[in-house]
């Protein structure tokens, strides 16, 4: 079958209440060993940017529709799932992809390229597309249709959110060459542009304002929702005063990301982040 024939079964199946499980589960199963083989994605950039592939991700709650509860027990452990979202082989796709043993999960339908790294334990969900050459570290999570360049270092314990529902949202985009630091949170309409270093504990949500102090600017979520993150910007986690004669006498902030420098072509994320940090 082709994409655009698979597109057409997605679109007509989900738009059905009552659509016959069976033909369901057959289309489903399609669209997961297209995600998995990287022939289609739930967002993917173009000459005009990013796009939002909303069939795919209708595609992906159908699945969730048509499945049944199955369990699964490897002793001490149990499990209860969906039959058809099982955890996945990262070898079947024949490419060259570690994960290390300690309790990592790769979910079918998501796609790992060439040098992926994957330490334990981490959660890689369906829909998810980790590029060549990232490492996923420990406790990390790449929630559902999150997009993950090449060559991005996703430490420990960062928390990229999934973004399932609804179908037309685009999802979490960490783009090539990225560093993300420990504990980073990136959630619902964030996009962190090419080579952009996070310092630890930066937290990124469209709700929250960027502040660039090297460009003297604030960046906001843009017209469809994305907050993005220049190419080569180091941020780091900061604060500014809460408004208002009562907050100000009690000495509170909020929380803000700062942009404290952007990175040059022959600096490292590591050397960009120290200087920031200091």
């Amino acid at each position: 079958m082709t994409l655009d024939g698979l597109r057409e079964r997605i679109d007509r199946l989900a738009g059905l209440a009552d659509a016959d499980r069976d033909e369901a589960r057959a289309a489903v199963n399609l669209l997961l060993s297209a995600l998995e083989s990287g022939a289609v994605r739930a967002a993917e950039p173009t000459p005009k940017g990013w796009i939002v592939n909303t069939w795919v991700k209708r595609g992906l709650l159908l699945a969730f529709r048509c499945g049944v509860n199955e369990s699964l027990a490897v002793p001490p452990f149990h499990f209860r799932d969906r039959d058809i979202l099982p955890t996945q082989d990262p070898a079947a796709g024949g490419r060259n992809v570690r994960v290390v043993p300690g309790g990592s999960t790769v979910r079918r339908g998501a796609f790992l390229a060439d040098g992926v790294v994957v330490m334990p334990p981490a959660f890689v969900n369906v829909g998810a597309h980790v590029g060549a050459g990232t490492m996923i570290d420990s406790h990390a999570l790449v929630g559902s249709c999150a997009q993950i360049g090449a060559k991005v270092h996703l430490s420990a314990a960062v928390q990229v959110g999934g973004v399932l529902e609804p179908p037309g949202a685009m999802p979490v985009i960490v783009e090539d060459d990225a560093f993300v630091g420990g504990g980073c949170g990136l959630y619902e309409g964030t996009r962190v542009g090419r080579g952009a270093v996070l310092a630890p504990g930066v937290v990124l949500t469209r709700a929250v304002a960027l502040y660039d102090v090297a460009q003297e600017r604030t960046i906001v979520a843009d017209v469809h929702g994305v907050l993005v993150v220049p190419d080569r910007a180091v941020v780091v986690p900061g604060s500014r005063p809460a408004g208002g004669d009562w907050a100000r006498g009690r000495g509170l902030s909020l929380y803000a990301p700062v942009i404290v420098k952007y990175r040059d072509e022959q600096t490292d994320a590591a050397a960009a982040l120290e200087e920031g940090l200091r």
